[in-house]
Formats: C-alpha cells, sequence, structure tokens
C-alpha cells in the first residue's frame, strides 16, 4: 500500500512538472508569437474608432463593449477552434481563407476611398439623416465585429505559424493567450482615444492652471486626431489587405507580385543609408496599399455595378 501511494505521487510529480513546463512554453511561444503580431494589431486599433466617433457620446463606451465581446468570440469560439482544425486536417486551405480575407478588407478600404472622393455611398453615413438610431448603431458594431474577424484572423494565423512546430496543447494555449491580450489592449487603447474629449473636458475645468492648458489640448487635439485615425484606418484596410494578398500570392506559387514588391523595397533599403530599415518597410506597405487599392476597386465595381444591379431588376 505504502509502495502505491508513493508510485501514484510520483505520477502526480510528473504530471505537475510536465504542467509547469508546458506553461512555460505557453507563455514563451505567446510573448515570441505576439511580437509577431504588431503590425496587424496597430492596423486593428486605427480602424476601430472610425465605427464610433461621431455617435452619441453616451454610446460610445457600450458600442466599444460590443465590439470588444464580439471580438473575443471572434477569437476564441471561431477561429481558434478553426485554426487548430485547420492546422491539422487541411493546412493548405488557411492561405485561401486569408486571401478571401484580404480581398474583403481591400473592398472595404477601396469603397472608404470611393466615398470620400465623391463616388456614391453605400448604406447610412453619420452625413445622412439617421431614422433609427438604434438600428444604424447595430449596423455599425456589426460592420466593426466583420471587419475585426479577418484582422483576427490574420493575427492567429501570424500566430499560428509562429508555434507550428509545437505541441497541440502549446498551440492551443498560445492562441488563447494572444487572442485575449490583443483584444483587450486594442479595444482598452480604443476606449482610451475615444474618451480623451472627456478627460480633456474634466481636465479643463480644473483648478490647477497646468491641468486646463492640458485639457484644453487634448479638447483642440481630438478632432484632429480622428480625422487622422478615420485616414490612418482606411489606409490600414488597404494595407494589409494587399499585404495579404501578395503573401497569399506567393504561398500558392505566384512569386511575382511579392518579389517586385520586395525587390523595390531591397533597393529603397540599399539606397537609403541611415532611414533604410523605415523606408524600406514604407515602401512595402505603400505597395501593399495600393494592390489592395485595386482589387478593392476591381470588387467594388464588380459588387456594386453586376450583383447588385442584377438583384435590384429581381
Amino acid at each position: 500500500m505504502p509502495g502505491g501511494l508513493v508510485a501514484l505521487l510520483d505520477d502526480v510529480a510528473v504530471i505537475a512538472r510536465t504542467a509547469a513546463a508546458s506553461v512555460d512554453d505557453i507563455g514563451i511561444a505567446a510573448s515570441r508569437a505576439g511580437s509577431k503580431t504588431a503590425g496587424v494589431v496597430i492596423d486593428d486599433a486605427a480602424v476601430t474608432p472610425s465605427y464610433v466617433t461621431g455617435l452619441d457620446p453616451s454610446r460610445e463606451l457600450p458600442i466599444i463593449g460590443r465590439i470588444t465581446l464580439g471580438s473575443l468570440k471572434n477569437k476564441l469560439l471561431i477561429l481558434l477552434p478553426g485554426a487548430l482544425l485547420l492546422s491539422w486536417f487541411l493546412p493548405q486551405a488557411i492561405v485561401f481563407i486569408l486571401m478571401m480575407g484580404g480581398c474583403y478588407l481591400s473592398f472595404e478600404g477601396a469603397e472608404k476611398v470611393i466615398e470620400k472622393l465623391g463616388g456614391k455611398k453605400h448604406g447610412q453615413t453619420l452625413e445622412d439623416d439617421i431614422k433609427d438610431p438604434a438600428a444604424f448603431e447595430k449596423q455599425r458594431t456589426a460592420s466593426a465585429i466583420r471587419t475585426d474577424l479577418i484582422l483576427s484572423a490574420e493575427i492567429m494565423a501570424i500566430t499560428l505559424n509562429e508555434v507550428a512546430d509545437e505541441s497541440f496543447i502549446v498551440r492551443a494555449g498560445v492562441l488563447a493567450i494572444v487572442g485575449i491580450a490583443v483584444t483587450l489592449f486594442v479595444y482598452g487603447a480604443v476606449a482610451l482615444i475615444v474618451k480623451m474629449d472627456d478627460v480633456g473636458l474634466h481636465l479643463a475645468k480644473k483648478s490647477s492652471a497646468s491641468a486646463q492648458a492640458v485639457g484644453r489640448t487634448l479638447l483642440k487635439a481630438m478632432p484632429w486626431l480622428l480625422k487622422a485615425l478615420s485616414f490612418i484606418g482606411t489606409i490600414a484596410m488597404l494595407w494589409v489587405g494587399g499585404g495579404i494578398l501578395l503573401h497569399g500570392l506567393h504561398e500558392i506559387g505566384v512569386h511575382g507580385p511579392s518579389d517586385w514588391a520586395h525587390g523595390i523595397e531591397l533597393a529603397v533599403e540599399n539606397a537609403t543609408g541611415a532611414l533604410s530599415s523605415i523606408l524600406g518597410w514604407l515602401s512595402y506597405a505603400s505597395i501593399s496599399a495600393l494592390v489592395g487599392l485595386v482589387v478593392g476597386i476591381v470588387l467594388t465595381l464588380v459588387i456594386h455595378k453586376v450583383f447588385m444591379r442584377n438583384g435590384a431588376a429581381h
């Protein structure tokens, strides 16, 4: 009996050490994978404020809360199990799913560019007379969650690629940790950005002269910040969408477009000395955005001129 108890305790100790090692592996792999997703995280943070700015200020945080919940559902209930299943049974499909997402982001970004340049607007915007604020809010939230799904898919795909050689438990743990951490970081930052004017107003009413000065600065900066984020968000959609398409084409054997883009990036780096890394990256990002814009314009024309016209005819 004592011998059996000792054996049981030994087994428990082995299991505990294995679990501790797995936790360490998950933490290390999560930090490594998380750093690779920085670019998409920045895009996500830039895109999201455009969905809540201009609405009733009292509704900003509730809308961000709903988008955050939707983002967690996207990552943990759809993308995490989907990514693990695909990595097991059909890893070749991942690149095509990502390219579909890249097409969607390119379409969304190009549609915004066309509307800004005077093209026909599709769906309600803040410039229209909103007859049903609740329905409009619901539509904006749903649109934000759809865009988040695409950006989250890119984040999870990058993460999965970084831990492809790890065990199933480590892969699942890393995907969950990165998904939750990215969501809380992005939407926490978005909440701070959209409520900056409230913070500025609060500080402007303080008795301290320095607090008042900071408050006035925040209030003056807020409109410009929101305009900048709207612009950055549109560019980010095109940049990420085009980048996904270039990478996807390379993965399926069509190397020409991505080789051309990387060739320009390398030429810029070789010609710019101390600023080579920044300007090289900027050149590749610009080409990606241009690819996204061209693809997005084609998709916009096809969808609005062909499919929607045919739908209206019926």
